[in-house]
């Protein structure tokens, strides 16, 4: 893709968090492809450039190397002056990634530091990052439940190789780099001296293991960015910010590492004439003073449809009547709630001079 990711969404790019989330749900409400006048390949460069700009790690590398990010990001630079020996551009605090850094994690640093570089052995198999996503359903869907198909362009699993970096028919030995370990020691240089650190080794990306012939549609690295297309299943039910995650949706993980998953957020759009409060819709309906006074019948409007309404006699303005079922069905039952429907009396404004008669009449006659 030859735009620029900031540009592609609208924001500049000092732009916050939220600003840029913003920006996003509004041009991918814009360019759905579901929609009239939808433009799929404008989505599809909306969504990829979220993507980037919403992952602080791709974000961080994207600002340094640009487009290019993602090859810059394999090339497996070590060592470097002063603190350049960390990278900081991989630490997260989301979900089960934990605390990390891309040339390892936060305790085999600092137990390198103090321990002469020991940390701990064994090869360790890299999870694929998590990929976080929006998508807005409206209300009826919201009581419904809904589907939608997404489309990512991540890195998914190499299908030449199965993963596993190799061409096919190559053998795979033990790294010479790592001694099969999948881990090496390098010396950095601080102003407080030199210390070692363990780290990924840059070879075999932490396997332990080497293909004598790296696979020549990967390049040895077990995983290839690709379009991908799914289906999100949407419950019923679901509360608006609420997030749903898919097992191993995410980027591809290292040469036999899990994929990491895919957060969905679902944002559900406001209606015009419902509000949920709760398992329960709360909606209103106008009754003219004669049906409050008298009784009689209205028409409400329901989420599954119209029904109609009792109204008893001298029913106040305010008056608050449950239609049991026709509220917002539980996420873990599946039982409905129920409707709300406040009345409120309409006075007319102006009334005709029989009307005002009727009107002192009845007053009279109350008191």
């Amino acid at each position: 893709m030859a735009n620029d990711y900031y540009q592609l969404l609208g924001v500049s790019k000092g732009a916050s968090d939220d600003e840029i989330k913003k920006a996003y749900r509004k041009l991918a409400h814009k360019y759905h492809p579901d929609k009239s006048g939808g433009d799929e390949a404008k989505f599809k460069e909306i969504n990829e450039a979220y993507q980037v700009l919403s992952d602080k790690s791709k974000r961080s590398q994207y600002d340094q190397f640009g487009q290019t990010f993602d090859q810059a990001g394999r090339s497996g630079a070590s060592g470097g002056q002063g603190f350049g020996g960390f990278d900081f551009s991989g630490f997260s605090s989301q979900g089960s990634q934990g605390f990390g850094f891309d040339g390892g994690d936060f305790e085999d640093i600092f137990s390198s530091i103090f321990s002469g570089g020991q940390g701990r052995s064994g090869s360790r198999k890299k999870r694929g990052k998590d990929i976080q996503v929006d998508v807005e359903i409206n209300f009826k869907e919201m009581v419904s439940g809904a589907k939608r198909q997404i489309n990512l362009r991540k890195s998914t699993t190499c299908d030449a190789c199965s993963g596993t970096g190799a061409e096919s028919g190559s053998e795979v030995k033990t790294c010479s780099t790592c001694g099969g370990v999948g881990r090496v020691q390098k010396v950095s240089r601080s102003f407080f001296g030199n210390f070692s650190q363990v780290a990924e080794c840059p070879d075999c990306q932490g396997s332990g293991k080497r293909a004598t012939k790296k696979c020549s549609k990967c390049g040895g690295d077990g995983k290839v960015m690709a379009e991908n297309q799914l289906e999100i299943q949407i419950p019923a039910g679901i509360a608006d910010g609420q997030t749903l995650s898919m097992q191993g949706a995410g980027e591809a993980g290292g040469i036999g590492g899990h994929s990491g998953d895919l957060y969905i957020n679902v944002h559900v759009s406001a209606h015009k004439e419902f509000k949920r409060e709760g398992q329960d819709i709360l909606s209103s309906v106008e009754i003219p003073f004669s049906v409050a006074s008298l009784g009689g019948e209205t028409i409400i409007e329901t989420i599954d449809g119209c029904l109609t309404l009792k109204i008893p006699a001298g029913t106040p303005s305010g008056e608050k009547f449950r239609i049991k079922n026709k509220g917002v069905p539980s996420l873990h039952s599946g039982v409905r709630g129920n409707q709300i429907v406040r009345v409120v009396v309409r006075i007319p404004k102006k009334i005709s001079r029989e009307q005002k008669q009727l009107l002192e009449e009845l007053n009279r006659l109350g008191e």
